[in-house]
């Protein structure tokens, strides 16, 4: 018995070594990291716990008034940068704004309104932090330091552009956790977008639009592009042309990146063209649920046969207005099922017995939980995601930012519902709630994402960081990236080749006039001279 084990053993060792040898390998690399704070943090965070286990060495540039990062932590030493005005207060006045302003209904004014309240916000976060980052710059010491630690990459987060530059000026290849950009979303500034078919987040619109709809797209597209030539754009040229010789912009940096990891796929979005260094990680922060607490786990079992809503509003919003949390919560009183939500703002005056109010809820652990039936977000990009992961429907109130377009995109396949803010009340919640809860299709329909989902031959997260190990293993990957930004815009589209053209006809289509007209003067000539 023992001798016939020997051979099968050799002969498993050798095809281990042979695996083994054929893995790429990337020995702990050295990865300057330029974060985002709030909920992208959150997902940064989850791609550098991961980077840290792999044996990869990471420094994080944070604010000292940072929400989310800490100055201290295992996976990671920090460089604070110091801000004198914290972004949350910041972030908490326009947000109380926005929603009061939301409140007033759709009009052509409340949209004036809430545009202008947030090109001035998009303005001062982006002023404020360039300021706070050239502390790196005008810091010799520091530049030193950074230079002499020899990063392998920079992995920033596009949605604050100051990573960029600090990559240009260390010259190191760029890694982009990126699915927003200082002006909208990142395939705009990377891909062909076609704007017949593709919506510009916050149109409001799928990719089947009629007339109408393609012209409030190209509309919608005019604010994105005023938005980075006007507002955001002049504040990083003159960051670029203080500390970058020769200057730079901030899309042509982009477009230089060298890997762009786009939380999102096509599942959730609408399918369109794409480049070879986008590489789709949708999800990425998604994984199994894990037992929840004991007590939390107790209140969940005793909701019995009727399940679980849970309701949370993400990390920026704690709270929404006290009318509209009442009438949620009377809503919840009546509902035969149990509710987890978290809220931290003043507590409801006609909450139910059957309602548990939290500061914080393991999410994920609880999307994952059987008991749960639906899933009361603002729409987020985590949330969604997750919610099509576990496969909860949901129902959805969004507030800001790109939050009615990722809930859209469930609501378009049929795995959600949108409730917008103005239209909330005892009446309209109630209606949702119940046929979220009641109409099987919504079930079916997250189910069906949530499959299709699954089935993909590399985790999004594997995915993520066998992409950042392959920059690191080969300096960069310019070999991705197209010519597209290379030549002047009219010869993007041809326009130059389209007028040669036009010229090349026009004059064949002209001298063959003239030949003919010719021919016919000589004819009337000749026959004249012959009458005589």
């Amino acid at each position: 018995m023992g001798t016939m084990l020997h051979p099968v053993c050799g002969m498993f060792v050798i095809l281990s070594l042979c695996l083994i040898s054929l893995t790429p390998r990337c020995d702990g690399g050295n990865i300057l990291v330029f974060p985002t704070d709030g909920s992208h943090w959150v997902n940064m965070k989850i791609l550098l716990e991961e980077l840290h286990a792999r044996g990869h060495s990471l420094t994080v540039i944070r604010a000292s008034t940072s929400w989310y990062i800490a100055e201290k932590s295992p996976l990671y030493t920090s460089i604070t940068l110091r801000i004198d005005e914290g972004l949350e207060d910041f972030f908490d006045v326009y947000l109380e704004e926005h929603m009061r302003v939301q409140r007033e209904g759709a009009s052509a004014l409340t949209f004036f309104k809430l545009t202008s309240n947030f090109f001035s916000m998009i303005s001062k976060a982006h002023l404020m932090l360039c300021n706070a980052s050239a502390q790196i710059f005008d810091n010799v010491n520091m530049v030193k330091r950074l230079r002499d630690s020899q990063y392998d990459l920079v992995l920033t987060d596009p949605a604050i552009a100051t990573g960029l530059v600090l990559a240009k000026y260390l010259k190191l290849p760029i890694v982009l956790n990126a699915r927003w950009i200082t002006s909208g979303e990142g395939h705009f500034a990377l891909a062909p977008s076609p704007l017949s078919y593709i919506p510009v987040p916050g149109s409001g619109l799928t990719d089947k639009m009629n007339f109408i709809q393609r012209v409030k797209n190209m509309l919608f597209h005019g604010i994105v592009l005023f938005q980075q030539k006007i507002m955001v754009g002049p504040i990083y040229d003159a960051f670029c042309d203080k500390y970058i010789d020769g200057g730079c912009d901030i899309i042509s940096l982009l477009q230089e990146a060298d890997i762009w990891l786009f939380r999102s796929d096509f599942v959730f979005e609408f399918p369109r063209p794409t480049i070879p260094n986008i590489v789709y990680i949708g999800g990425f922060q998604c994984k199994p649920a894990q037992p929840l607490p004991a007590d939390l786990e107790e209140f969940v079992q005793s909701a019995g046969e009727h399940g679980v809503i849970i309701m949370t509003l993400g990390t920026l919003v704690n709270a929404l207005p006290n009318d509209v949390a009442d009438d949620i919560a009377s809503v919840f009183a009546k509902m035969p099922q149990k509710v987890i939500w978290r809220h931290k703002g003043e507590r409801p005056s006609t909450l139910g017995n059957n309602t548990l109010i939290v500061d914080w809820m393991p999410q994920k652990d609880l999307l994952g939980h059987p008991q749960i039936k639906v899933f009361v977000a603002h729409g987020g990009t985590n949330g969604v995601q997750e919610a099509i992961y576990y496969g909860v429907p949901v129902l959805g109130i969004p507030l800001f930012f790109d939050q009615y377009d990722n809930l859209l995109r469930l609501q378009e396949r049929g795995a959600g519902k949108i409730i917008q803010l103005a239209d909330v009340n005892s009446h309209s919640f109630e209606q949702g709630v119940k046929e979220v809860l009641q109409q099987d299709s919504y079930r079916h329909n997250i189910q069906r994402l949530s499959r299709l989902y699954r089935d993909q031959p590399i985790a999004p997260m594997d995915h993520a960081v066998f992409w950042v190990e392959y920059v690191m293993r080969h300096k960069g990957a310019p070999h991705l990236h197209t010519e597209a930004y290379k030549i002047p815009w009219y010869s993007y589209y041809s326009l130059d080749v389209l007028l040669l053209l036009l010229t090349a006809v026009t004059v064949l289509l002209l001298s063959t006039l003239a030949t003919f007209r010719f021919l016919c003067c000589r004819g009337r000539r000749n026959t004249k001279i012959k009458q005589n």
